[in-house]
């Protein structure tokens, strides 16, 4: 059966908050029987915002992670609760309303942070893919709400076979957010996750006092050669999507070499101007 899936570009998303504010215009004071009681007007992001600023002034970037409930086909929620958490058919992971009541201890079952309490009604609430609307054969864009109003195209929505998802997703490098730590099998994916999750090595390089061009750079761990460059207009050059570990850099400018040992520690690293 065809399984319903969002992908979310972190390179695309510039934290506008469009997909947040048309969640809360679908759900705030809207009511949707059988699928989810009302979203309070406060307290809730069913979309969530991540922000992670990498690197030092003036070679740092920002990334934001946008987090919905992640729609896992191996569920922490519906491990926790299983009589009141279920898996469609399509994949949309939902809770229910009726046999959730009460029943707050299901919040803190998400290693996502994607689920809610909403006091007034006494219920765990978290995004349901606007799963109201997808079902809605009169619903024209057949799409969420969020994935509707995302202006960059950092959001976007599929319903496909399992297999050609697959393929898709080894096409454009789609991957689930720890999933290799949970394995949640999540039905949202992302893409340039790395500008979110891990790090990079930067810096300039100067000769003479002047930025230099086309200088050779190379970054090696202890046993490989991972990647070379060459330098921008800026003297500038950038290794990106580093895990933790110690590196070495060695740069090439015009027959003048230098080398220099880098430690990745959560953190990316500005090496500055590096003078030759």
């Amino acid at each position: 059966m065809k399984q319903k899936y969002i992908s979310i570009d972190v390179a695309l998303c510039h934290d506008c908050n469009n997909c947040f504010m048309a969640c809360k215009d679908e759900h705030v004071d809207n009511e949707w029987p059988g699928y989810t009681a009302a979203q309070p007007r406060h307290g809730h992001r069913w979309i969530n915002i991540e922000r992670r600023e990498r690197g030092q002034y003036a070679r740092n970037d920002v990334a934001y992670l946008a987090m919905p409930c992640q729609h896992c086909q191996n569920a922490h929620c519906q491990n926790a609760a299983p009589d009141a958490i279920t898996i469609r058919p399509d994949g949309i992971v939902m809770i229910d309303p009726v046999k959730a009541k009460g029943r707050k201890e299901i919040v803190d079952s998400c290693p996502f942070g994607a689920i809610y309490w909403n006091e007034e009604a006494g219920v765990p609430q978290k995004c349901t893919m606007c799963a109201h609307l997808l079902d809605d054969k009169e619903w024209k864009p057949g799409l969420p709400r969020c994935v509707h109003s995302c202006p960059t195209g950092a959001m976007a929505f599929y319903e496909m076979e399992p297999t050609e998802f697959e393929k898709l997703c080894k096409q454009q490098g789609f991957e689930g957010f720890r999933s290799s730590e949970l394995k949640n099998a999540p039905q949202v994916v992302y893409k340039n996750l790395f500008k979110y999750t891990k790090n990079f090595i930067t810096a300039g390089v100067l000769i003479d006092g002047d930025c230099f061009e086309n200088a050779t750079v190379t970054l090696k761990n202890k046993a490989n050669v991972l990647g070379t460059q060459k330098t921008n207009f800026f003297g500038e050059f950038k290794f990106d999507g580093l895990d933790n570990g110690e590196y070495i850099v060695e740069i090439d400018a015009a027959g003048k070499k230098t080398s220099s040992a880098v430690v990745i520690n959560d953190g990316s690293q500005n090496l500055g101007f590096i003078k030759l």
